[in-house]
């Protein structure tokens, strides 16, 4: 959960990495609509993390220990105004921001294996709840979704990114 993204940072220059939590499968097909809900806590705890990390570095920005970095990257969210511990603060509270925008935005997308599949079942009855989960249950639609998430995410996440940057640091102009 921790080595694989930073392994595939190092080589591919993307964090790439996955966890596994258990699951009652014939519970889910008994109450869909649960198991939607509870698809959606994942991704939840994600947004979570990036409001707390958001909320340190404007405290850190307010305190005057961080500032905008110019430019602004996955390892740059924020920059420290000394060296040290606050530099290593400042890189790691970008990192552990920037994984959990990008785990909270990759599990959302409707295609399977990924969360936001499983959350489309809100919006459908029971009946047709279990239908799209059989359907989308399949290895080949699980691999085949893996392919398209991974081929579209980057056009979703940079703009949502550039977006969390200027809601962080009003008047920055990123681009």
């Amino acid at each position: 959960m921790v080595v694989l993204p930073i392994l595939a940072l190092a080589i591919i220059g993307w964090p790439f990495g996955y966890a596994s939590a258990p699951y009652n499968l014939a519970w889910a097909e008994r109450h869909p609509r649960r198991a939607a809900w509870m698809a959606l806590a994942g991704p939840a705890a994600n947004l979570g993390l990036v409001s707390i990390c958001a909320a340190v570095i404007r405290v850190g920005v307010l305190a005057g220990v961080f500032h905008a970095p110019d430019p602004a990257s996955f390892s740059k969210v924020v920059a420290a105004a000394g060296t040290g511990a606050w530099d290593a603060a400042a890189l790691m509270l970008s990192i552990f921001l920037s994984l959990n925008l990008i785990l909270f935005l990759f599990n959302l997308l409707p295609l399977p294996p990924l969360d936001g599949s499983s959350a489309l079942a809100l919006f459908l009855s029971d009946d047709a709840a279990r239908r799209f989960r059989e359907f989308s249950t399949r290895p080949m639609f699980g691999f085949i979704g893996l392919l398209i998430a991974w081929r579209f995410f980057g056009s979703l996440f940079e703009p949502v990114f550039t977006l969390m940057l200027n809601l962080l640091y009003p008047g920055m102009g990123y681009s």
